[in-house]
């Protein structure tokens, strides 16, 4: 067995220095702990030490990987990475629950979190802007599980969604003409379908004299923009005091004078305000929202307006005068990220109800179906 294998004799001692730690005091941590010290063996040590005291120790690598998007560990001894091709399980392995646990609770120590029995599962946004969910193995089985978004490392533009196969030309002009024409939109989709890369790059699309307000539970929104305010939630603390909602900042942003509000995720009440905004002279306004598909959007918009208190009747008939489009994001079973449907919103005059009328469809073989919103969906961009 390695050295490296085993640390707690030696971390032990070194945690009696009170100091940090050098080379030296490490070697004799070794010895006093029956270990046999080499140039090969104290290396070997020093680097498991800095991997369990910097970073995201094992897992450095894997997010530090090219294409990775997510790393996923279950317990430990399987971890997985997704390259945008399904999930992976690879070689990573911790020695034990108490290393997988270690790790967990120093990436929340850093950014102020603390992860224990009384608080046994944590979702925070690390300093390079990798966000971090944790839960301890009290609650999950098959013991602590880490769940780290990588953050995209630069910001793509629609020729490169294009380049990719995330869409056609056709669909990438029309998405172009949406954001020109200061509709209000949507993009649903769900989870890793691809809703944050391409509302950065449609932002990025918005004119350089705008100025943008963004609001986020955790910042993903890096649009390619000269003017972006970027507004970012705050959990509690300790003593669950001092947290600060969506609901707040978007309310805080509209005090900011936006031309363009942002929601990067609609996931709760703060959709009341979102749609206030929008019905009062803040065009283009925009943001995500998990949906299974662009029919569900305005069921799911409904749940999430219940939160605040909204009536269903006074739900949709912001919708109706609000929202335009809806464009939504499907994940094929290879991984493939793309544009599957854009749809625009009616309202049924006898029920008051909206619901979303299907303008064009994209198959994943580059066919373009045109649905019954296609001439709604012209009138709006002015074609």
């Amino acid at each position: 067995m390695s050295v490296a294998d085993d640390l707690d004799p030696i971390r032990d001692q070194l945690i009696g220095l009170g100091r940090a730690h050098t080379p030296a005091d490490v070697a004799l941590a070794m010895k006093s702990a029956g270990e046999v010290v080499t140039d090969e063996s104290l290396l070997e040590t020093l680097e498991a030490l800095r991997r369990e005291s910097v970073g995201a120790g094992r897992l450095e690598p894997l997010l530090r990987a090219e294409g990775v998007t997510d790393v996923l560990v279950n317990g430990p001894h399987r971890v997985y990475v997704d390259r945008g091709h399904g999930l992976e399980l690879t070689d990573v392995r911790f020695r034990d629950e108490a290393e997988l646990r270690r790790l967990a609770q120093r990436l929340a120590a850093s950014v102020g979190r603390r992860l224990d029995e009384a608080a046994p599962f944590v979702d925070a946004r690390l300093g390079d802007g990798t966000r971090v969910h944790a839960v301890l193995a009290t609650l999950a089985a098959p013991g602590t599980c880490l769940s780290l978004r990588v953050p995209a490392r630069r910001t793509f533009s629609l020729r490169d969604c294009v380049s990719a196969g995330s869409l056609s030309h056709g669909a990438a002009q029309l998405l172009g003409q949406i954001v020109e024409s200061r509709l209000a939109f949507l993009v649903s989709g769900g989870t890793g379908s691809g809703k944050t890369t391409l509302l950065a790059a449609l932002l990025s699309l918005v004119p350089p004299a705008e100025r943008m307000v963004i609001v986020e539970d955790s910042r993903e929104l890096a649009p390619d923009h000269p003017h972006v305010i970027r507004l970012e939630c705050r959990p509690p603390n300790a003593e669950r005091a001092g947290a600060v909602t969506l609901t707040d900042l978007v309310r805080q942003s509209l005090r900011m004078r936006p031309d363009r509000l942002v929601v990067g995720e609609v996931r709760g009440a703060e959709i009341c305000d979102l749609l206030t905004a929008m019905n009062t002279g803040h065009e283009g306004g925009c943001g995500t929202v998990h949906a299974n598909s662009a029919t569900d959007v305005p069921a799911r918009l409904e749940a999430l307006a219940a939160l605040g208190r909204l009536r269903r009747d006074a739900l949709h008939a912001q919708l109706a005068a609000a929202l335009d489009v809806v464009i939504h994001l499907r994940r094929d079973p290879t991984g493939q990220r793309r544009v599957a449907e854009i749809h625009v919103l009616v309202r049924d005059p006898r029920t008051g109800l909206v619901a979303t009328r299907m303008a064009l469809s994209f198959g994943s073989d580059g066919t373009v179906q045109r649905g019954p919103g296609s001439r709604r969906m012209e009138a709006l961009v002015g074609r």
